[in-house]
């Protein structure tokens, strides 16, 4: 079996990915900030961290994975508060819409979700040892971490340590890129904000901090891999880094895996522009959940990706292909040819190489696809000169189905053709062998306008749905 190489943002190159545990991944994804519902940009990112989820369990590792649902920093608070609401009335129907993205797009669900108002005594633990180590001052009932009391800080996103760092804090949740400043652990209580009692005084934790005290708690204290999207990695994985390796003296991940951004018809999402999209915009549009995920998957998660009408149409085409060759082998298996799986074999053989070869390579799920479709085409020439037996055909849909464990692109659902759709397909054979096109052709529109479209091959004709 081949090795997957992955490229650690850490030390910018491809690397090997061997677990600490042999034969068992743990991996922590960062999930969602549940003040909205999450776009489509969101969902490419919990996608291709599935996707590698389920690599690794289809070369046969183990995989525990843990997404975390942040329900409380500062455009929660902020809207929570416009909404005269509290931050668990406010959250909640943004948390299901989350899920149900999910259940739609065919992502798996995680080994676990927490929520980070569930694990306060975690950070305050941590923020504790912190202080202990002599990592944090206070100012203003607050708790800061000084980044200058720890060498090394700015590893992962190349951030210079600026000189008046020490006399530099921030207290907000995000602050600028390429603005290295002490940042704040836990935050003093203010007038009207949700609050919590502890050692550390009345107060709420800082965004980052709660990252840290999920991970490690499920995880341990170093782990093997941190996905999220590449506008995470400074300040947020930063100052993660910076405060688990603070608190605990050893490293806290081995391997950082971070996704580029998903742009809209070469432009930046955004409500203002009007192409800010969520999965409900799209399903409504007349896109299924299954070319959307074709499309979002299509591009390999360190390319930017431009998602655009004409990906989506090229999704819809893919699928096309992909289910026609499924029911074309699914019909090739019933026949009574005895022969041996030959060329099915060899054909299946190489794909499932060429497959795990493409996706070895950093997830490159363009050469995965690639060599899909490479399949699809050889096999349908040779099932056209008629050298696929039944055997070739078992063969070649079990490698399809293997692949489909990754991919989840191959409609699940049996169609089965009510008694009226079957008559019309029948009608419209028999205007054939009578050499009557007119009335050949228009049943095969109104098959079409019925979302059935024919496919006449040698073997007959084959039907699926648009």
């Amino acid at each position: 079996m081949s090795d997957l190489r992955l490229f650690n943002t850490l030390t910018r190159k491809q690397e090997s990915f061997t677990p600490l545990e042999p034969g068992h991944a743990r991996m922590y994804c960062c999930g969602p900030t549940v003040y909205n519902v999450v776009h489509i940009g969101n969902l490419r990112t919990f996608l291709w961290a599935d996707l590698l989820r389920r690599f690794l369990e289809w070369k046969g590792m183990k995989v525990t994975m843990v997404m975390n649902v942040t329900d409380i920093e500062d455009k929660i608070i902020r809207d929570a508060t416009k909404a005269g609401v509290d931050i668990f009335t406010f959250t909640a129907p943004y948390t299901q819409v989350f899920f149900e993205n999910l259940d739609t797009l065919r992502i798996r669900r995680a080994d676990l979700y927490p929520k980070a108002t569930d694990h306060i005594p975690e950070m305050v633990d941590i923020v504790k040892k912190l202080e202990a180590r002599g990592h944090t001052y206070a100012a203003d009932g607050s708790t800061y971490f000084r980044i200058s009391t720890l060498p090394g800080y700015g590893k992962l996103s190349q951030v210079e340590l600026a000189p008046e760092s020490s006399l530099s804090r921030v207290e907000n949740d995000e602050y600028e890129k390429e603005d290295a400043r002490d940042f704040v652990l836990w935050k003093a209580k203010k007038e009207g904000e949700p609050s919590w009692q502890t050692e550390l005084g009345d107060g709420r934790p800082g965004w980052h901090i709660e990252c840290s005290a999920m991970a490690m708690k499920y995880l341990g204290e170093t782990f093997d891999i941190h996905t999220g999207a590449v506008d995470l990695i400074f300040p947020h994985h930063e100052n993660e880094i910076a405060q688990s390796e603070g608190a605990t003296g050893r490293p806290f991940v081995r391997y950082w895996v971070h996704g580029e951004h998903l742009v809209v018809e070469d432009a930046k999402m955004s409500k203002s522009a009007g192409n800010f999209f969520t999965l409900p915009d799209l399903i409504a549009q007349g896109n299924s959940a299954l070319e959307i995920r074709y499309a979002l998957l299509a591009v390999p998660h360190r390319t930017k990706l431009n998602f655009t009408k004409h990906s989506l149409e090229d999704a819809k085409s893919a699928l096309a292909r992909i289910e026609s060759f499924a029911i074309r082998l699914d019909e090739l298996a019933k026949g009574s040819d005895d022969r041996t799986a030959v060329r099915g074999a060899e054909l299946a053989q190489r794909f499932l190489r060429d497959f795990e070869d493409g996706l070895d390579d950093d997830l490159n799920t363009a050469a995965a696809l690639g060599a899909l479709f490479s399949m699809i085409r050889e096999a349908n020439t040779a099932a056209d000169r008629g050298e696929l037996a039944p055997a070739d055909a078992i063969v070649l849909r079990a490698a399809l189905d293997r692949a489909d464990l990754v991919l989840d692109i191959v409609r699940r659902e049996k169609v089965v053709l009510d008694a009226d759709i079957e008559a019309m397909i029948e009608a419209r054979a028999a205007a054939r062998k009578r050499r009557d096109f007119k009335e050949s052709d228009r049943l095969r529109d109104e098959l079409l306008a019925m979302g059935i479209v024919l496919e006449d091959t040698p073997q007959g004709v084959r039907w699926r749905r648009k």
